[in-house]
């Protein structure tokens, strides 16, 4: 099988019986949620804690460019990046806190270059792509977090930066079927209620702020809204392109399961971070994960949480099992849950 990543370099599974995934080819688009590698080799930051310990200590014993412990939910199944163009964000005198500038457009344009060397003609192209699944994120969280982070509410969100994110994302989808794609997973929102960095910067004395859980009720609202304003989308998108196969993954529902219910999930903390640098979640902006200053849980496997921002490898595991087992997948995809993790 061949595999071609746009932010996501390559991935591991262990197959437990045939058949194989009929796939010949795999392109994903997307973040730091799907970014295997990019990120660290595009030279973004001049020493980018993620391409050191203790980044990539669960599962490669090294790290590889992954925010995580370990493996990502594209390894499973099969950073920085935004789904808006940077200019959105200069133009609102926030550019300067972008990590990258390699958005989703800047993404497809990398697919647009990479076609000479998989396909001469535009039917080959088609034959490929219709072998082929199309990973569509998750992205557009970053769109979200660089507004927020620096005072942005969510009335002005919602409002200004959704239709705006969605519209990208929908757009990118719809290109891609242009080009032959006929199978795609598009996910949604992570619930961001419940991140470390969320909880830090916006926690509040108003218990009636936080859901049962202890997440914040307004921030998954957000992601719930960003999420339900997504389908629409790509319900629009199935009525143009009856041919394409566009399955939603619910991200959100997934990791809400053992923020919920963590024991039956095998987590013992979900809310605080196993990487950082102190405060009641964890983390602390000053000391970062990789930083002079934090420190790390000595079992990331019962975390949910890894640096604040992103989960642990057994948090991503749970989430890629929910959407392998068509629970959280509409449409259920084509692949069937043959993997052992």
């Amino acid at each position: 099988m061949k595999i071609v990543f746009f932010l996501v370099l390559s991935f591991s599974i262990t197959v437990l019986c045939s058949p194989l995934p009929k796939y010949d080819s795999i392109f994903s688009f997307g973040d730091s949620l799907a970014d295997t590698g990019n990120f660290l080799l595009s030279g973004a930051l001049k020493f980018p804690v993620i391409g050191q310990l203790p980044y990539g200590q669960t599962f490669f014993r090294h790290a590889t460019g992954r925010c995580s412990d370990g493996r990502l939910i594209v390894d499973f199944i099969v950073a920085g990046a935004t789904a808006l163009d940077s200019k959105f964000f200069y133009d609102r005198n926030i550019g300067q806190f972008l990590w990258t500038n390699d958005s989703l457009a800047v993404q497809l344009g990398w697919f647009n270059n990479l076609k000479s060397s998989l396909c001469s003609h535009k039917q080959d192209c088609e034959k490929y792509f219709k072998r082929s699944l199309f990973l569509v994120g998750e992205i557009g969280g970053n769109d979200y977090n660089y507004p927020f982070f620096v005072g942005g509410n969510i009335t002005q969100l919602k409002a200004m930066v959704v239709p705006l994110v969605v519209g990208a994302i929908s757009s990118a989808t719809s290109m891609l079927i242009e080009e032959g794609a006929v199978e795609l997973i598009v996910p949604g929102n992570l619930p961001i209620g419940c991140n470390a960095v969320y909880l830090t910067l916006f926690g509040t004395s108003n218990v009636r702020a936080y859901d049962k859980n202890g997440c914040l009720k307004a921030y998954n609202a957000f992601s719930k809204y960003h999420n339900s304003q997504l389908k629409i989308a790509l319900d629009k998108l199935r009525q143009k392109y009856p041919h394409a196969k566009i399955s939603y993954a619910d991200y959100y529902g997934a990791a809400k399961r053992f923020f919920h219910a963590p024991k039956h999930y095998g987590f013992t903390e979900t809310l605080m971070s196993c990487c950082g640098g102190g405060g009641p979640y964890n983390f602390n902006n000053s000391a970062r994960c990789g930083h002079v200053g934090s420190t790390v849980c000595s079992d990331s496997k019962g975390y949910a949480n890894w640096d604040g921002v992103h989960l642990t490898e057994a948090a991503y595991r749970s989430i890629a099992l929910g959407l392998l087992n068509g629970s959280f997948t509409t449409p259920r995809p084509t692949f069937s849950p043959i993997y052992a993790f």
